[in-house]
C-alpha cells in the first residue's frame, strides 16, 4: 500500500510517512471532549476534577487546505485528507477508524490552513530578527492544559477557593446568570460587555466583600487542578534572553504569578502578565483591584493602554526592556490562544507580520472549521507545547533556513 503524504509543519513540504517504531500514548485517550471557556468567576465546583470524556483511540479526519488565491478567500479545503506529522504516525490497530481517504494514518494533531502563506511569514519574521520580535499568550487551556490526569483542568479564576464558604456560592450563582449570556450570539456585543463588565465588577466586589486573602490564592493553587503544557518552560527559556512574553488575561494577574511560581518552581525575567490585579493591606487582605478592568471582550492590546501600567513582572528586568512603548515597536508577534476571542488579543498592536497559534482541546468536529479558517496553526486535542518551541527555533536558530 502506498504511502500517505505528510504535510511538515516546517515548510509545507509533502514526504511519505515513516512506519516504524513509533510512540503511540498522545492517542491512547484521544476524541472529542467537552468543556467551556473561560470567565469571570467560573464555577469553582464545576470546572475541575470532572473525568475525561471520550473513547479510547478516537480519531477525527484533518484536512489541509490548499494555498493560493482559493486559500486566502477560505472556501476552499482539499478533497484528500492528509496526516500531518509532529510526534508520531504508524499504522492503524485493527480497532482505530480509518482517515476519510481510507489511509493507515491517524496521527492528524495539527492543522495548517495555508503553508505556503505560514512559510512567507516563517521568512518575514526570520529577516526582521529577534529584536522586532514578541509573544502574546493566553493563560488558561493555552498555556495551561486542558485535562489534567484524566479530569478536567481548572482555570486561574475557577481553582479559587475563598476561606468563606458563602462566596464561593455566590460566585457560581453569578456564573451561572452570566456564562450563558458570555456566548449567546443573539446579545449584540455593545450590550454584552456592558454585562461582562457587571458581572467581572460584582465578581471582584465579593472577593473584597468575602475577605480574601493572600494566603487563600497560596493555598487555593497548591491544591488545584491546574498544570502547564509540556514544553511551556523550554519555550520560556528559550525567549527569556530577548523576547518578551505577554500573557493576556480576563482573570487574576496575583492568581497565575502563584501558579507559575508553584507549578514551574522558577520566574522568568521576560515573562508580563497584563490582567486584574489585586492590592492587599499589610495583613494580606484584599482590599482593592488596581487599574482598569480588563473582561473577556476587551482582552486585546488595548488593554496595555487601559491598564495603569504594565504590571510587576515576576523577574527582574530593566523597565525599558518591555515597557509599553518597546511591545508597540515590536511588530512581529507570535500570538498564542485557544478560543477564537483569542486572535483580537493582538488588535491594538500594528504588527507587520503575525503567526497565529490555535489549541482546539475539544469540541473538534464542531469548531474545526473555524479554527483553521482563523488561526496559521491549529494543534488538536490538548496538544503540547513543543510545535511551538520547534517554530520559535526555527526562527531564531542559527542553523535555521
Amino acid at each position: 500500500m502506498a504511502k500517505p503524504p505528510i504535510l511538515h509543519e516546517s515548510d509545507g513540504s509533502v514526504s511519505g510517512v515513516n512506519n516504524g517504531a513509533v510512540n503511540q500514548s498522545k492517542f491512547a485517550g484521544g476524541g472529542a471532549r467537552g468543556g467551556g471557556g473561560h470567565s469571570a468567576g467560573e464555577s469553582s465546583s464545576g470546572q475541575g476534577g470532572q473525568p475525561q470524556r471520550g473513547g479510547a483511540g478516537a480519531v477525527i479526519p484533518v484536512y489541509a487546505a490548499g494555498s493560493g488565491a482559493a486559500a486566502k478567500n477560505n472556501n476552499h479545503r482539499s478533497t484528500a485528507s492528509v496526516c500531518i506529522k509532529v510526534r508520531s504516525c504508524g499504522r492503524r490497530s485493527m480497532n482505530q477508524p480509518k482517515m476519510a481517504n481510507g489511509s493507515n494514518c491517524y496521527c492528524a494533531n495539527v492543522v495548517i490552513n495555508d503553508p505556503k502563506l505560514l512559510h512567507q511569514k516563517k521568512a518575514a519574521i526570520r529577516l526582521a530578527g529577534p529584536s522586532k520580535f514578541q509573544v502574546i499568550a493566553d493563560f488558561d487551556n493555552t498555556l495551561t492544559k486542558f485535562w489534567v490526569d484524566g479530569c478536567r483542568g481548572q482555570s486561574s479564576h475557577a481553582l479559587l477557593q475563598q476561606e468563606n464558604p458563602e462566596y464561593n456560592v455566590k460566585r457560581d450563582e453569578l456564573f451561572n446568570y452570566y456564562h450563558p449570556i458570555e456566548y449567546d450570539p443573539q446579545i449584540p456585543v455593545d450590550e454584552k460587555t456592558k454585562l461582562m463588565e457587571e458581572w467581572w465588577g460584582k465578581t471582584h466586589g465579593l472577593l473584597i466583600e468575602g475577605g480574601l486573602t493572600y494566603d487563600a490564592i497560596r493555598n487555593s493553587v497548591a491544591s488545584a487542578v491546574i498544570a502547564f503544557r509540556e514544553g511551556v518552560v523550554e519555550l520560556f527559556e528559550f525567549l527569556e534572553a530577548n523576547i518578551p512574553v505577554l500573557i493576556f488575561s480576563a482573570g487574576l494577574a496575583d492568581i497565575i504569578e502563584e501558579v507559575l511560581r508553584q507549578k514551574l518552581h522558577r520566574t522568568f525575567k521576560n515573562v508580563k502578565i497584563v490582567s486584574n490585579r489585586m492590592k492587599f493591606d499589610q495583613n494580606g487582605n484584599l482590599v482593592s483591584f488596581t487599574g482598569k478592568l480588563i473582561h473577556s471582550l476587551n482582552k486585546n492590546e488595548h488593554a496595555l493602554d487601559m491598564a495603569a501600567s504594565l504590571h510587576d513582572h515576576l523577574g527582574e528586568v530593566d523597565d525599558h526592556m518591555i515597557d509599553s512603548a518597546s511591545v508597540k515597536k515590536r511588530t512581529n508577534v507570535l500570538l498564542l490562544g485557544d478560543h477564537m476571542g483569542d486572535l483580537r488579543m493582538s488588535d491594538g498592536l500594528d504588527y507587520e507580520t503575525r503567526i497565529s497559534v490555535g489549541f482546539l482541546n475539544h469540541n473538534i468536529e464542531n469548531s474545526l472549521d473555524s479554527y483553521r479558517k482563523g488561526f496559521d496553526i491549529v494543534y488538536l486535542d490538548d496538544a503540547s507545547m513543543a510545535g511551538v518551541v520547534k517554530l520559535v527555533s526555527e526562527l531564531f536558530s542559527p542553523a535555521s533556513d
